[in-house]
């Protein structure tokens, strides 16, 4: 009888050239895309309602930026204007904003003022976009220190409010 020889079998051998191709890609593109999903927190701090406290003589002078539609103000002390920028070319003035904001911060540093916070007022209408840029328009602007970009504060305190109404046109019915 004729016995039948079974031919041995070989391990098979495990080819991964393809998922290492793959991972020579994908590697590099999640490490590139990590630095577009940085996300920034800005702390800020709400107005502390009706709490008046009868021991302090001389409440503290507010920096105020009201935005409306038409432009911004300054206030400081609260309710006392001291500069409006109205917008240029359906757009706010958020430059003449910083350089005004740099004199200011100049001007207290001068007077021996040390003033961190500001408030800002918006009217309901007004877009997410404005805020966040008057946000970081009032918190700090870029300057060249030793031939190097900056960014120098100004008022990093930020807190949100409502705009009051606007005052009525004179001579208007009412």
């Amino acid at each position: 009888m004729r016995r039948l020889r079974r031919p041995q079998k070989k391990d098979a051998e495990l080819d991964i050239t393809s998922f290492m191709n793959l991972m020579i890609v994908l590697v590099p593109v999640l490490l590139l895309g990590m630095v577009f999903s940085h996300i920034s927190v800005l702390d800020i701090q709400l107005p502390e309602g009706g709490a008046d406290n009868p021991d302090q003589k001389d409440p503290p002078k507010l920096l105020e930026l009201i935005i409306r539609q038409d432009g911004m103000a300054l206030n400081y002390p609260a309710g006392v204007p001291l500069k409006r920028l109205a917008n240029k070319e359906q757009s706010y003035d958020f430059d003449g904003l910083s350089l005004y904001l740099q004199d200011l911060k100049r001007a207290f540093q001068q007077k021996g003022i040390e003033k961190r916070d500001i408030i800002i007022l918006m009217e309901p209408d007004i877009d997410y976009q404005t805020l966040v840029t008057a946000m970081d328009t009032v918190r700090s602007f870029r300057a060249v220190v030793v031939a190097s970009d900056v960014d120098a504060e100004l008022f990093p305190e930020i807190s949100l409010g409502d705009a009051p109404a606007a005052a009525k046109a004179k001579g208007a019915k009412r």
